[in-house]
């Protein structure tokens, strides 16, 4: 999109912020091991913002209680398929997060097809995905949602496991 055409509007990423912390209880006390981390994102004219929890436990196995993505892609003609599209991203975020190396032996890749290219299972997804559509009008460019959803969820993840750990010392 045309930045000259759809610049960027500062007070729709910020309710999408404001809406995804407040509905995943940002702030909110949680167990040892347990994280939160927020990230934001603009691009095809959506704003996306997601809240991930963590927890971590003695091991170092990760698990994902929760992820809140707040979405405002101008007017929603179908919630179902914003929805979709956007627990779609949220899985898509966090195996390429997880899982996304991508290795290179005499020129190409040796990852050539998904049983050697690994992706979220179920038992690494997010337990709970909860979308929250902001409502929007005709009156503001529609926006995507297919791509929009993925970059805000890696480095909300990123952000709650360094929160649930402390960082790590070296």
């Amino acid at each position: 999109e045309s930045p000259e055409l759809y610049p960027v509007d500062t007070g729709r990423l910020r309710r999408v912020a404001e809406l995804a912390a407040k509905e995943a209880g940002w702030g909110k006390q949680l167990p040892k091991g347990g994280g939160m981390g927020i990230a934001a994102h603009y691009s095809f004219v959506t704003y996306v913002a997601a809240v991930v929890q963590v927890s971590v436990d003695a091991k170092g196995e990760l698990t994902i209680p929760r992820v809140d993505i707040a979405v405002d892609c101008g007017a929603t003609v179908n919630p179902d398929r914003v929805r979709a599209q956007m627990e779609g991203a949220c899985v898509m975020g966090v195996g390429a997060a997880t899982l996304g190396e991508i290795t290179f032996k005499n020129g190409r890749a040796e990852q050539d097809n998904f049983n050697t290219y690994e992706v979220t299972r179920m038992v690494a997804a997010p337990r709970e995905i909860r979308v929250h559509i902001v409502p929007g009008d005709y009156a503001k460019p529609m926006g995507g949602v297919g791509e929009p959803g993925v970059p805000p969820v890696l480095p909300a993840l990123c952000n709650a496991i360094y929160a649930a750990t402390g960082g790590i010392d070296e």
